[in-house]
């Protein structure tokens, strides 16, 4: 029997783009680091679109060769000159200021503090995105031109910031499916203002976990929400018994610019994940890049280390790293749409739509074809633009469907658009002609 597909997954590109923009909007002001309260701030807006569960693991906790950091807070951060005026101002935008600096207060002379400024020369007018979470010290970001404007005197400087035993935080949500077995979906929650990188992806799986609640699933998905590296880390050391059930998984970010798609295959290559992604891109997306698993970029890297290698690959829009707007304060509510978002989630829902649907099928008269016209299989699709293309979908299925094939394979090899031939297979099902192979 055909699983229904969950509809609710499909929507307007329209409307579902604008939905992703309001929320990624409303959490891009957070500052946010690998922990504190900006994580548990903007895990409490998500939590207002879905019933996340927070995990709070204490400091100091050992996650396989890694052990959980204090935890970092900060309330102001500037420079201020001699006039009083911040030529560097926190509250003016959270990237000013290098993620876990060091509390300090204290003058310093103009060439003293430079020692202590990130700026980028070759995009001088942009602030850069740094951070330094495993060895202590402390800095600001700016816009190299408002560096070069600054005169010569003392600066008085302070980054009211804390280090405290704490916890690391990251949230969890389960969509309970037909099955025990898992999709795993993961997006980083510890970039500051950047809009692409990754209030995209985390208003994306924000609301398609939403949009699955209270539908029906033959899978069940689970969506985590958690600091980069160190977050992913600790979920893995924390639910080791338990990840054999993750028969698929995507890590999703920078999905709200207009470049790309983008792909990066899981360690393995060939998971269904991957084929299905990139079935999808190869028919709906021609412009697409799919590119080989390198251990290298987000959390995909750690799902697939060789100790655990599941199934898990990366979608993005444009590649991390190749944009010039990447890790700087033009990664802003400009830089991303809501087309591109809405583009985005059409294209991870199909995706999972194949992984939820992909079955095995027995052709019940396999001894040459079937006469589709006594049983009104061609009418059934007459006047229809497409008519040609089903039909022919529909003698791919039944050449196909001996046991050894699934839907996905039948789709790649006759290079049809995966909903044509599930739509096929549905109805020859329905005429008496295919049965779904059942449990070896």
């Amino acid at each position: 029997m055909e699983q229904p597909s969950p509809a609710t997954w499909r929507t307007e590109n329209d409307s579902i783009g604008g939905e992703l923009y309001r929320l990624a909007g409303e959490i891009y002001p957070i500052c946010r680091s690998i922990t504190g309260d900006g994580v548990r701030e903007t895990l409490g807006v998500l939590a207002r679109h879905v019933p996340l569960e927070v995990r709070e693991v204490p400091t100091g906790t050992q996650v396989f060769d890694w052990t959980v950091p204090r935890e970092w807070n900060i309330a102001d951060a500037y420079v201020k000159d001699a006039s009083g005026r911040r030529v560097i101002d926190f509250k003016a935008s959270n990237l000013h200021v290098v993620g876990y600096s060091a509390p300090v207060r204290t003058r310093l002379s103009l060439a003293e503090l430079k020692k202590h400024i990130f700026t980028l020369p070759e995009q001088p007018d942009l602030i850069p995105y740094r951070t330094s979470y495993y060895a202590e010290t402390w800095g600001f970001c700016m816009a190299h031109n408002k560096l070069s404007e600054l005169a010569d005197g003392e600066y008085e400087v302070c980054i009211d910031s804390s280090f405290g035993d704490g916890a690391l935080s990251y949230g969890e949500y389960l969509h309970g499916g037909e099955a025990a077995d898992e999709v795993l979906l993961s997006a980083h929650i510890c970039h500051p203002s950047l809009a692409n990188d990754n209030c995209s992806a985390l208003a994306l799986l924000t609301l398609l976990a939403k949009r699955l609640q209270g539908v029906r699933t033959r899978y069940s998905y689970r969506f985590i929400f958690a600091p980069g590296t160190i977050g992913a880390i600790t979920w893995l050391a924390q639910n080791e018994a338990n990840v054999g059930r993750i028969k698929h998984g995507l890590v999703v970010s920078c999905a709200g610019d207009g470049g790309g798609p983008t792909y990066k295959r899981s360690r393995r290559g060939d998971a269904v994940v991957d084929r299905a992604m990139a079935h999808v891109l190869r028919t709906d997306a021609p412009s697409a890049q799919v590119i080989d698993f390198s251990p290298y970029g987000y959390d995909e890297r750690q799902y697939c280390s060789p100790g655990f290698d599941l199934p898990v690959g990366l979608f993005q829009r444009s590649l991390f790293g190749t944009f010039p707007e990447y890790h700087t304060s033009a990664d802003n509510m400009d830089f991303i749409k809501p087309e591109h978002l809405g583009r985005s989630y059409e294209l991870i829902t199909a995706a999972l739509d194949i992984i939820e649907n992909d079955r095995t099928y027995l052709n019940l008269n396999p001894k040459c074809e079937p006469q589709l016209g006594r049983r009104g299989l061609y009418s059934a699709i007459g006047g229809d633009k497409n008519a040609p293309a089903k039909s022919m979908a529909m003698l791919w299925v039944l050449n196909l469907s001996d046991g050894e094939h699934s839907l996905l394979d039948i789709a790649e090899r006759s290079k049809t658009p995966f909903a044509v031939v599930r739509q096929a297979a549905a109805l020859l099902e329905a005429h008496g002609l295919l049965a779904e192979k059942g449990p070896s």
